[in-house]
């Protein structure tokens, strides 16, 4: 996993999917005012991006290209021993949720973002709200802030070329030994030719709590039943994904298993960039369906702030303090475009 990068390609490969991920981390770092002489807010880590990304009024700040779709979960019942949380054993639970591509660019090609997310709100009979927004990483390439700031600006693109400097983001990465898990991924990884057959993670860690008051930490992913095939290599429609998910919801439910894997005694719960061993215990806590996709843009989760910190009884933050970061970033962004819909841009 340590292994060095190689080559002008392979370089650059790592830069298309973690950009988006940098650009949200360096987000979350200045949200918390952890970096530079003068604290940095939320406020100015947009003003950044809308800088090097362009003015969208209306979207969302990163992540800003995706679709509504609806559903449920049912619930297997092997998560309730683990925690107290509604969901885990109401049998069937109203989801609504969000598909995009990485970026802060509304207009990008589906072909060009390796990164894909899904963020998700559960409501239980017990009236508690539960949100999540999850990745195609298992992790991040780094463990703090300052290296989420590192990596962002490692990556910006050359106004020449409109590629990261490979040099930089080489040196980016030999300064941090901890981006090694993230790099194996980045070259393993190949995006498939759909969201339906995409595994989304919830990278951080979180804190079930059952009847008893124990706790134990998870990670979570969401693995699909489509079955995989790889992006073609020359796609020439820009909203490919999109139309994707639309035929395939036209002829019926997809279907992803949530899967909880429970950490060990010694394993890093606050360290978004070490993985943990694959022979850790997992959990099916049961079956997200999506079965019902709006409009781009359209729908449901339109006005929906997918905090990660909006969570139900019996699921607890870890003490990663990414996630608080990330809380706070989410709000700036929702504010912002909230104002900008309310003065009449419309997505």
């Amino acid at each position: 996993m340590s292994t060095p990068l190689n080559g002008r390609a392979r370089t650059l490969r790592l830069a298309v999917i973690g950009l988006g991920i940098a650009a949200l981390g360096a987000s979350f770092a200045y949200a918390a005012g952890w970096i530079g002489p003068q604290r940095l807010t939320p406020q100015r880590i947009i003003d950044t991006f809308e800088a090097q990304a362009g003015h969208y009024p209306g979207y969302r700040k990163n992540h800003a290209k995706g679709l509504c779709v609806s559903g449920y979960f049912d619930s297997s019942g092997q998560a309730a021993s683990w925690s107290r949380a509604r969901v885990f054993s109401q049998s069937r639970v109203p989801v609504i949720g969000r598909f995009a591509i990485g970026g802060a660019n509304p207009f990008s090609a589906d072909a060009s973002v390796a990164t894909r997310s899904l963020a998700l709100q559960f409501s239980s009979d017990d009236g508690q709200r539960w949100r999540t927004g999850m990745n195609t990483p298992p992790v991040l390439a780094v463990s703090d802030a300052a290296g989420f700031y590192e990596q962002v600006l490692a990556s910006t693109p050359d106004p020449a070329t409109g590629k990261p400097d490979p040099a930089a983001l080489q040196a980016f990465f030999a300064r941090h030994p901890e981006s090694a898990a993230f790099r194996q991924w980045a070259r393993d990884y190949k995006p498939s030719d759909s969201f339906a057959s995409s595994a989304f993670n919830s990278i951080n860690a979180f804190r079930l709590v059952d009847a008893a008051g124990k706790v134990q930490y998870v990670r979570w992913s969401l693995q699909p039943h489509s079955d995989f095939a790889p992006l073609a290599a020359q796609v020439d429609d820009r909203n490919f994904l999109q139309h994707d998910l639309q035929q395939r919801l036209a002829k019926g439910p997809l279907r992803w298993t949530l899967r909880l894997t429970l950490a060990g005694a010694d394993d890093p719960v606050d360290d978004p960039a070490r993985p943990w061993p694959v022979t850790r215990q997992q959990v099916d806590a049961g079956t997200l369906v999506i079965d019902h996709v709006d409009a781009p843009e359209q729908g449901e989760c339109r006005d929906l702030n997918f905090d990660p910190l909006i969570l139900p009884d019996g699921i607890q933050a870890s003490a990663d303090p990414i996630l608080a970061a990330r809380s706070a970033a989410y709000a700036e962004s929702f504010n912002r475009r909230s104002r900008e819909t309310a003065l009449g841009a419309h997505p």
